[in-house]
């Protein structure tokens, strides 16, 4: 199961899915250089071009760093921009006898919400063939007007690896979502994943396996 560390907001989910057993107990990163490809991208909150993926120089994480994801309510907001969603399908390319988990999910992003206004951030995770993990929803109450970061971890002992040998696409859907409540009507409330810089991201750990030879 997973345990929430919730600072400044409330909490993400994570799941990921079925593996071959891997050997040993939480192997150290390849040292062969890791790409993370987007292989697909839909959603109002993120039109292609619009997120991008970095991954870390030691292969312990990787980031998306989105430009337009963010969910307006209130002012002169159009209904529609009340709840924005994105839908990611990366491509984790490792090397040859190695398979991963994602251990932890760390979410950054700024929220404006007027007294009485709601946040609200949705996220699921699923290997391509697999079934979806179901979503959890998370709340941010008004008033706020800050930077906000959510962080997942799972034990160790509940971590499942991708299946060794096997190319599958890792699915990332996540939602973001305003309402406005009890706010005044007049005054606009947002939560944002978009960033005109890289402090405002979403980061996924790695956890590395070797897998077992036969």
């Amino acid at each position: 199961m997973f345990r929430p560390v919730i600072l400044g907001g409330a909490a993400a989910v994570l799941l990921v899915t079925a593996a071959t057993p891997p050997a040993g107990a939480d192997d150290a990163a390849p040292t062969e250089k890791i790409t993370v490809d987007v292989a697909t991208v839909n959603g109002s909150g993120c039109r292609p071009g619009s997120a991008a993926v970095a991954v870390a120089p030691d292969n312990t994480a990787f980031t998306v760093t989105y430009s337009e994801y963010i969910a307006r309510a209130g002012g002169d907001s159009p209904k529609v921009d009340g709840r924005k969603n994105c839908q990611l399908a990366l491509r984790v390319n490792v090397p040859q006898g190695y398979t991963y988990a994602i251990a932890q999910a760390d979410y950054r992003g700024f929220g404006s919400l007027q007294p009485g206004a709601v946040g609200i951030q949705k996220a699921s995770y699923y290997f391509q063939g697999m079934s979806q993990t179901a979503s959890r929803t998370h709340e941010f109450q008004g008033p706020l007007e800050d930077n906000w970061q959510v962080t997942d971890t799972a034990d160790i002992h509940a971590l499942v690896f991708a299946p060794c040998g096997e190319k599958r696409n890792f699915n990332i859907n996540t939602e973001l979502r305003t309402d406005v409540g009890t706010s005044d009507l007049t005054k606009e409330s947002y939560m944002a994943l978009d960033s005109t810089d890289t402090s405002i991201s979403s980061k996924y750990h790695f956890s590395w396996k070797k897998c077992l030879t036969r």
